[in-house]
């Protein structure tokens, strides 16, 4: 594998010409007045504040004329504990409290369904399938039956439904959410998540218009290339939408952070394999911010905006970490700054930064790393299956 060169620095040096240096208001210049053009230099903070703000004003012009620009709605982040767990919380069917979603760990889930049989923890999937279903620690199967249940109630999303698929985690709150497996998880000895980044809910997941550039197809791409890896397409998180101040912030990476957290931990408690977390687009602003907790062996971030961290040791992660970027990805063209708020830093795939190089000079563009007979698939499969060092 090989780092990508750094660009030029298209950049002008610091410094305001100024007029020539005149005598006071109203008298002519002596002969000792220097007449000839000299340059003052603004301070050190000046220049900081200054430069900061003309990367973010480039940054806006650039992605407006790049990614054409669509006046993004704000996002309110889904949070929280699961829909319906009140009813959950209240059941005293069992004759013992149910571990309560919003502080429950995912592996006291896990140990309280060890102490269930088969029939009570399906009494519960029927009873509270928007729970269960979403319950970090829960069974596998369990959850995909309860989700399954769910999905055949809401006409919004019941095309999720059916045909065998695995739907690991479903919340139908404002745009949807969903998580979908690729595979046997229960029994892959290697797994990797696939974490999307803008304009993707559980509407937008799985779009055939878009296979390359949609969570399942990257998950389905991902799965086929590799030997048996089970992959999971996460989109549990509130995307932004469009190209506006929630894409150019860090609001709903923060909200998004702690539940991909919880999602890893969840696999964890029942014995899943660490898995490879892949990270696209904002997806990787939302695993930088989540990297110093996040359960993962590897963090592969494509297309990145930044992560938030200035290298790879201030992610505070003990996971390799990896950086792939197209040349002809159009966010290469975006500024990589950081300053009251706005911008995600440095570029993850600057030598400077540190990570791992992923090669992905054929990769087209924004959405294309995950192509069939790319160089970056090649390596993101090498990187799953755990076959690079």
């Amino acid at each position: 594998m090989r780092r990508w060169r750094n660009r030029p620095d298209t950049g002008t040096r610091e410094g305001v010409p100024v007029s020539p240096v005149t005598a006071p208001e109203g008298r002519a210049p002596g002969p000792g007045t220097a007449t000839t053009a000299r340059t003052i230099r603004p301070t050190r903070p000046a220049r900081r504040v200054r430069r900061a703000l003309t990367a973010l004003v480039v940054t806006v012009a650039v992605v407006a004329g790049t990614a054409g620009w669509a006046a993004g709605s704000g996002q309110v982040p889904v949070t929280g504990p699961p829909p319906g767990s009140a009813a959950w919380v209240g059941d005293t069917s069992l004759g013992r409290a149910l571990p309560d979603p919003a502080s429950a760990t995912p592996r006291q889930v896990a140990a309280f369904f060890r102490t269930l049989t088969p029939t009570q923890q399906r009494a519960l999937a029927h009873r509270h399938p928007a729970v269960v279903g979403n319950l970090d620690g829960a069974p596998l199967a369990l959850r995909y039956e309860a989700n399954e249940t769910a999905l055949r109630h809401d006409a919004r999303f019941a095309h999720l439904a059916g045909r065998g698929r695995q739907i690991l985690a479903f919340d139908p709150r404002g745009r949807g959410q969903v998580a979908e497996v690729y595979g046997d998880l229960a029994r892959s000895r290697r797994v990797a998540v696939v974490v999307p980044g803008s304009d993707i809910d559980a509407g937008t997941y799985d779009r055939p218009t878009d296979p390359d550039g949609t969570p399942a197809g990257m998950a389905k791409r991902l799965r086929a290339a590799t030997r048996g890896t089970a992959v999971i397409a996460w989109a549990g998180y509130t995307t932004p939408v469009g190209v506006g101040l929630d894409a150019a912030t860090g609001g709903l990476a923060e909200a998004g952070a702690p539940r991909l957290v919880r999602f890893a931990d969840g696999l964890a408690a029942l014995g899943v394999p660490t898995p490879a977390v892949f990270c696209h687009s904002y997806g990787s602003v939302v695993c930088g911010l989540a990297a110093p907790r996040l359960n993962a062996r590897d963090l592969v971030v494509l297309g990145s905006p930044g992560v938030r961290a200035g290298n790879v040791a201030e992610l505070r992660t003990g996971a390799r970490v990896w950086a792939a970027k197209d040349p002809s990805d159009w966010i290469s063209d975006v500024p990589n700054v950081q300053f009251l708020g706005l911008g995600h830093g440095t570029d993850p795939a600057a030598p400077e930064f540190g990570a791992r190089p992923v090669p992905a000079a054929d990769a087209h563009g924004h959405t294309g790393y995950f192509a069939p007979g790319t160089e970056s698939l090649r390596a993101f499969a090498a990187i799953a299956q755990g076959d690079v060092r």
